[in-house]
């Protein structure tokens, strides 16, 4: 179909607007809130559409107002009222059906779910749409429920249109009893209030003013001829609770006298006593005008009436009562209704006739007759000293949809619970996957995931791992009630050693495969438990009433066991908990895996790194300090390094370096670049700039596939230094970050060499030369990786001026002091370098060595090498 036909369809057109006239404002504003909560999507629109499109409910800061009106040509919803199904649109501005629309290419739609709104009649009327301002996916189970909650709004126009009608017909009926002149009054007898309506007024030939409001006024009006009469009549309504029925005749104050025909009914209160009198009266003058102004009444009525006589037969049926009961006039006048509608007697209609005709009370009720009727009625049943007037009206349509409405919302809470519940699982699913993997510390894994499960899913659980040997150990466990977690944990410590090898735990670590034990956990446990164990009577006073023990598996290996006890309150797991505890423990699995990987490799590859870096000498005149701290990742240690020795001449020689890579490769490589400079320098006896040469050689002609930084530093002096107390430092730098000077009186500055010299790995060949500085006593120099000073976020330069910065502030520090000082204020927690440091201080020759210093480290003896 086309928009045009669509717009030009006259039925579906009448159908809209029959909606629009009525609509329930109210209920289709938490309708269109609950479909934009429910999608999480932050507009929603209910569209009636006619001619042109009705905004009846809105939410959303894009939203349209409420009762806005526009043309069909362009909208979103006319193409989901063209089709007639659900329009689903990921991305608005690449789906051809909707990218010319205004809300599309104003950027304030980019995605749009839409369901059609169908009347009772078939004809789309509406649409009720979700859309969002970015793109996005919609799925299944948004259709659903967005379709869910379209049906609700449809049940909720209807009921709303078949309410208005049935007041319309109700206000008709009382405009046909206005004009046929039946006046009604009510007499509270507690208070003696009389209240005639304006017919009734007229009637009796009262102004409004004049009229006084009682009884009083009532019988100035009634003719003395006839007081006594009525006024039994009242007295044995009002004693009975009955009916009251009298015909008697007014004097007029122009002195005419009218007849009157007056019928009523006391009300009785909860002891039974009458505390309300009500009823009609009407000018009886005429009875032949009597006669035609009732049937007029009775005839005009929307709804069906008839009147059953003291034999139950028929003496009045009007035209709508031929129509609902499905036979002519002339069948029923006369015959007995529990003869002509057999499958009524001992239904509830007969019930409420026959009370409503012995006690005289009126009664108003809802029943269902079976075939050929197969409808609902509402009936309104009033005695009369005649027999028993009938009024009711067909609701089945309205019964049919407050059931459908009521099927509606409540489907509609089902799939939000449904998606809620589904949501906080989901949400659990992701918390606990991005917690465990937030970590590396095995422990610290294991308290998280309890914390997650309990009190969510479990009122106490335990958590076990299976070490590197073999053999299982409980690391972990909570409890939702804080003064039973210590039991909880004396349970922990002591059940292991106590249960038996065919308990249910040592079953699922042997299996892989999931245990519940449902009613009467705690002995079903105790049984597998040593006689002797203090775990029996802890977890008698624990109590659980039902447990799951699920495998925690990794890389087809059990790493750990996961126990959920619950109380009686509680009991097993619903199925879909299940499920997702299943998915927790195969996640936990992982992560604990991991962890457990981590921790392996960190102290293998900290203790490979460790092995290869020796304890520095320190000659009487030099305090030497080094460290070495590791990266916070697993195997990211390996290629920093330091180094302090003497050669033959007695020079001490001072290095630090750092070969590429953050692994164990990296270490090896870094050994063998370490073994070469010493072996070079000892050997050699060259001068730094020497020995970088000679190893960039030796690295390109071993074929040792890598590149490295490297500072080597020589301590130097000859006899007039000595006495001088004068120290050379004589170092070359290959591409390595300067070391850092602090002179005996204080003052920091980098020892660079200009230019910069390339790294070693790269060109064998070029050409590298040493760089001196006179050293006093006092002096200090520290040597350094880059680990100390470079950041993600920040370059190499700022780095080197914050440690220039923290050294002068240190710089009356002892030396062990000085380098712990700067390690614990530049190298952050969780660092991703390793940091390797050496640091050399000079004391005076002819001093004692300093009781800060520690002892003098020197080989036993410094061999010179063979020529």
């Amino acid at each position: 179909m086309t928009l045009d036909g669509f717009a030009a369809d006259v039925e579906r057109g009448a159908s809209a607007r029959r909606l629009l006239s009525s609509a329930p404002v109210v209920a289709l504003d938490r309708l269109t809130v609950l479909a934009a909560r429910s999608l999480d999507a932050p507009t929603a629109h209910l569209s009636l559409l006619g001619e042109e499109r009705h905004v009846v409910a809105a939410t959303g800061p894009d939203a349209d107002p409420r009762g806005h009106a526009g043309p069909l040509a362009g909208s979103l919803c006319a193409a989901t009222a063209v089709e007639g199904l659900p329009l689903v649109v990921p991305d608005c501005a690449a789906d051809e059906r909707v990218a010319a629309s205004p809300a599309v290419r104003s950027g304030s739609v980019g995605a749009h779910l839409g369901v059609p709104l169908r009347g009772r009649d078939g004809h789309v009327v509406g649409v009720l749409s979700v859309s969002s301002p970015r793109p996005r996916a919609w799925d299944g189970a948004d259709v659903s429920t967005l379709t869910t909650l379209a049906a609700a709004a449809v049940s909720e126009l209807e009921l709303s249109a078949l309410a208005v009608e049935h007041r319309t017909a109700r206000v008709r009926g009382q405009l046909a009893v206005a004009a046929g002149g039946v006046g009604t009054f009510d007499w509270d007898l507690l208070t003696g209030e009389l209240v005639w309506d304006e017919r009734l007024l007229d009637l009796f030939g009262y102004a409004a003013d004049d009229f006084g409001r009682d009884i009083a006024a009532f019988e100035a009006r009634l003719h003395p001829d006839d007081r006594s009469r009525v006024g039994e009549a009242l007295q044995q309504a009002i004693e009975t609770c009955g009916p009251f029925e009298a015909e008697y005749r007014i004097v007029r104050p122009d002195g005419s006298t009218r007849w009157v025909q007056a019928r009523g009914q006391a009300l009785p209160d909860a002891s039974g006593l009458a505390v309300r009198l009500l009823g009609a009266a009407y000018d009886t003058t005429s009875a032949r005008d009597d006669d035609v102004r009732v049937a007029r009444i009775l005839e005009s009525m929307a709804s069906a009436f008839f009147f059953l006589d003291r034999g139950w037969r028929f003496t009045y049926v009007n035209a709508e009562a031929e129509k609902v009961l499905g036979r002519r006039r002339e069948e029923l006048l006369g015959g007995n209704v529990w003869a002509l509608f057999p499958d009524a007697v001992g239904s509830d209609f007969e019930t409420h006739y026959r009370s409503v005709a012995r006690d005289g009370r009126p009664a108003t009720f809802e029943a269902y007759y079976p075939a050929p009727l197969d409808a609902w009625f509402e009936v309104h049943a009033w005695p009369d000293p005649d027999g028993v007037s009938v009024y009711f009206t067909d609701v089945t349509e309205r019964r049919r949809t407050l059931l459908e409405l009521e099927s509606a919302r409540a489907q509609a809470v089902a799939a939000h619970a449904a998606t809620t519940a589904a949501a906080a699982r989901l949400q659990l699913l992701a918390t606990v996957g991005e917690d465990l993997s937030a970590t590396l510390d095995v422990h610290e894994a294991v308290a998280r995931l309890s914390q997650h499960l309990v009190p969510a899913l479990a009122d106490w659980c335990l958590v076990t791992l299976v070490d590197e040997h073999g053999g299982l150990r409980d690391v972990g466990c909570q409890h939702s009630d804080p003064a039973l977690l210590d039991t909880v944990r004396a349970y922990r410590d002591a059940r292991l050693s106590a249960l038996a090898p065919d308990s249910y735990l040592h079953g699922v670590w042997r299996t892989a495969r999931p245990v519940t034990i449902g009613a009467g956990a705690t002995e079903a446990v105790v049984r597998h438990l040593a006689g002797d164990s203090p775990a029996r009577d802890l977890l008698r006073r624990l109590a659980p009433e039902a447990l799951e023990c699920l495998p925690l598996r990794a890389h087809g290996r059990t790493v750990g066991l996961l126990t959920l006890f619950h109380g009686a309150e509680h009991g097993p797991l619903a199925p879909a908990d299940l499920l997702l505890v299943t998915e927790v423990a195969d996640r936990a699995g992982l992560a604990l895996d991991n962890a457990r990987l981590y921790s392996a490799q960190h102290r293998i590859a900290e203790s490979l790194q460790r092995s290869l870096l020796t304890a520095p000498v320190e000659p009487d005149r030099v305090q030497v300090a080094v460290r070495y701290q590791p990266a916070a990742q697993a195997a990211r240690v390996g290629g920093d390094w330091y180094d302090a020795f003497l050669t033959p001449d007695g020079s001490t020689v001072l290095v630090i370096g750092d070969v590429a890579g953050h692994d164990i490769e990296a270490a090896a490589q870094m050994s063998q670049v370490r073994s070469l400079l010493r072996g070079i320098a000892y050997a050699t006896g060259a001068g730094p700039a020497t020995v970088l040469s000679g190893l960039d050689a030796a690295v390109s002609g071993l074929a040792v596939a890598t590149t490295a930084t490297v500072v080597v530093a020589r301590l130097e002096q000859d006899a007039d230094e000595r006495r001088r107390g004068v120290t050379r430092l004589r170092w070359a730098n290959a591409g390595h970050p300067p070391p850092v000077l602090v002179g005996a009186d204080g003052t920091v500055r980098p020892l660079a060499v200009l230019p910069p010299q390339l790294l070693l790995g790269i060109d064998p060949g070029t050409h590298r030369a040493d760089a001196v500085v006179a050293l006093e006593p006092g002096s200090t120099v520290l040597m350094f990786t880059d680990g100390l000073v470079e950041r993600r976020d920040r370059g190499l330069e700022e780095g080197l001026e914050e440690l220039q910065e923290c050294v002068a502030g240190l710089a009356g520090l002892t030396l062990d002091e000085l380098v712990d000082g700067v390690l614990a204020r530049l190298v952050p927690p969780g660092h991703d370098d390793d940091v390797a440091l050496v640091a050399f201080r000079l004391h005076p020759v002819d001093e004692p060595r300093p009781a800060e210093a520690g002892p003098a480290r020197e080989p036993d003896a410094v061999l010179p090498v063979p020529r």
